[in-house]
């Protein structure tokens, strides 16, 4: 009798303490690397499909003879939605906001030809800020904006990010997004409050299923203004 193959037992890569002040972990099972927060998975390099998913539903509603596009990532991970967004020969600038130095640093270490050396990349700049503060100063307009922080409005890891689903943070997303832009969020699971709050904000909100290999599908929350 053949039994089945174990699946290889989880390393640990490195240890860091976050920003936040819990435990960031970075560990590799196989041939893909897992990243933890406070004993929390947030993500991995398996798959990838609903955080490009992310970037591709945006940059689909824009405009098709819009060119030179600026787009910003909230959320650095494993780098698929930055390298999505830069796949898109119809992007000039992609913009990240990263909260953890320790993901940065991975991204010129382990997770280097995960997404492609972003940090290496040109049309890619990568600043380490919380992305509510960021955003309370930030200048320019962007034509697509891509948020996965945390794994959504009603599960955060980390009790700050909550903020960035509020009224407030909506109001400065919607102050630099370019006329006839989009805003996207990603969720783990169904949010029809946080749904409602982007409706009043910015009138067109869609809700894209992408189905996930375990569970429920993940969504992604599309905000436009009808004006």
């Amino acid at each position: 009798m053949r039994f089945p193959a174990q699946p290889p037992e989880p390393a640990i890569v490195e240890r860091a303490t976050g920003v936040t002040g819990g435990e960031l972990v970075l560990r590799r099972v196989g041939d893909h690397y897992e990243i933890i927060s406070n004993g929390v998975f947030l993500m991995d390099t398996r798959d990838g499909s609903s955080e490009r998913a992310l970037v591709r539903a945006s940059l689909a509603v824009l405009p098709p003879d819009r060119v030179d596009l600026t787009v910003l990532v909230g959320g650095l991970g494993v780098g698929f939605s930055a390298a999505e967004a830069l796949a898109c020969d119809r992007v000039a600038h992609v913009q990240v906001v990263e909260l953890e130095p320790q993901v940065i640093a991975w991204h010129s270490g382990p997770l280097g030809a995960v997404a492609g050396h972003l940090p290496e990349e040109p049309r890619c700049r990568i600043t380490r800020a919380d992305l509510v503060e960021w955003l309370s100063a930030a200048e320019g307009s962007f034509d697509a904006i891509c948020l996965d922080i945390d794994n959504g409005p009603d599960w955060t890891v980390v009790e700050s990010n909550g903020l960035l689903y509020e009224p407030a943070a909506l109001d400065r997303l919607a102050a630099i997004t370019a006329p006839q832009g989009v805003v996207a969020f990603w969720s783990a699971m169904p949010a029809p409050g946080f749904a409602r709050l982007l409706r009043e904000r910015f009138g067109a909100v869609e809700a894209i299923e992408v189905p996930a290999p375990r569970g429920t599908p993940d969504l992604v929350y599309l905000a436009r203004s009808e004006d």
